[in-house]
């Protein structure tokens, strides 16, 4: 196990959440939870029956976000970036998910929190989020960017690799 030096941070990171209830375990793209959950290994396979009994247990149907939804989750990202000194390379947030290419000189898991955070505070203070339970996953991906052309790269896949630009009514 590594020990975390806080000295040693990477360039950036390409943080990635889910929101709440949209990629169950079971689901044909696979995923991951604590038994696989190693760089590069094995996620878990598509099990209809596994997916099914995920389904049942949402407290509330999956969220997508919609077009008043996303500009707040961005707003509550740039606001985060701002307050806390972290430059944001790079955004997109789309109706299931956010990819963002941020450089922090802290641990990723921190930055992650605080955009989750950050982002239910902001849909709830415009009532544009009621329910008691967080719109985003648990956990989320953290990458690490340790060279100029990661972070190029990284940037390139979150503003252009996420396919055509959400139209405003959604």
């Amino acid at each position: 196990m590594r020990i975390w030096d806080d000295n040693e941070f990477p360039l950036a990171y390409l943080i990635t959440f889910r929101t709440y209830g949209s990629w169950l375990h079971g689901d044909e793209r696979g995923s991951i939870d604590r038994f696989h959950n190693h760089f590069r290994g094995p996620r878990v396979s598509a099990n209809s029956v596994m997916q099914e009994q995920h389904k049942v247990k949402l407290k509330s149907k999956p969220v997508l976000l919609c077009a008043k939804q996303r500009p707040i989750v961005e707003a509550a990202i740039r606001g985060v970036c701002d307050h806390r000194g972290w430059r944001l390379l790079g955004i997109n947030v789309r109706t299931n998910h956010e990819h963002a290419v941020v450089s922090a000189a802290r641990r990723p898991e921190i930055v992650l929190k605080d955009f989750k955070a950050y982002s239910t505070r902001g849909l709830k203070s415009v009532g544009l989020w009621s329910f008691n339970h967080s719109p985003w996953v648990d956990g989320g991906s953290n990458r690490y960017l340790w060279s100029e052309i990661s972070v190029a790269n990284a940037c390139d896949y979150v503003v252009n690799g996420q396919g055509a630009d959400l139209p405003e009514a959604f």
